[in-house]
This record gives structure tokens, C-alpha cells and sequence, in this order.
């Protein structure tokens, strides 16, 4: 599933991949986000932290009727207003994917896997 525009020059396709790339990015530049986390918790309960080019682990990218709906796995800083940090995560990625992608973003549904002291 891709996003798809025609222009007088051609068509320009951009990949789940390339969107997810992009709310990663924009992500880890958010307060209190320690990184991406991957949406698999391990048995014992811990959550992997990913690196910036498994940020495709972390974001899944679904396109419904309403527009696109993404869901972001994060691991925040210990010591913070979790509902804060979501709320500035989630109203960074809306209006960064809306502004560079020109396509609506209906929801932006994050997900905390879990809370790291950062020194």
C-alpha cells in the first residue's frame, strides 16, 4: 500500500517504508522519547530498542478512508509526563506527515512499550 499522486510530470509513489522512515524521524526528535521501540515485547517483558534505520519496526503506516492512520512505539525517558510526552508525539507527527506528505493523517495512535533512566 502506497501513496500515489499524478502530476503533469508523472506519478510519484511513496512506500509504507518511506513513511515510516519519516515518523521515526520526527519521533526521536520529540522531548522525553528515549527511541523507537519495536510493536513485538519479548518474553520477558522487555521492549528492543531500534536503531534509526529499523524505524520501520516501530511505525505502522495504514491507509483507511478517512485518511492515514498511523500507530508509533516509543520508549520514553524516566521521570516525565508520559501523557505530555504522547500528546507532544503525536501532535508533532500529525502536522510533519501532513505538511511533507500532503495527505490527511486521520489518527496517530502511540504506543508506550516501556520507560528508560537516561543519564
Amino acid at each position: 500500500m502506497t501513496i500515489e499522486k499524478q502530476n503533469e510530470f508523472g506519478t510519484i509513489n511513496v512506500t509504507n517504508e518511506a513513511i515510516a522512515m519519516l515518523a521515526g524521524g520526527v519521533v526521536t526528535e520529540c522531548y522525553g522519547v528515549v527511541g523507537m521501540a519495536s510493536q513485538q515485547i519479548f518474553k520477558d517483558g522487555l521492549a528492543e530498542l531500534l536503531k534509526g534505520e529499523n524505524f520501520t519496526k516501530g511505525v505502522i503506516v495504514n491507509k483507511t478512508e478517512e485518511g492515514i492512520v498511523l500507530d508509533i512505539y516509543i520508549i520514553v525517558s524516566y521521570n516525565v509526563r508520559i501523557s505530555e510526552v504522547v500528546f507532544e508525539v503525536q501532535k508533532n507527527v500529525k502536522y510533519i506527515m501532513e505538511k511533507t506528505l500532503q495527505q490527511d493523517i486521520h489518527k496517530v495512535n502511540v504506543y508506550v512499550q516501556g520507560i528508560k533512566v537516561v543519564k
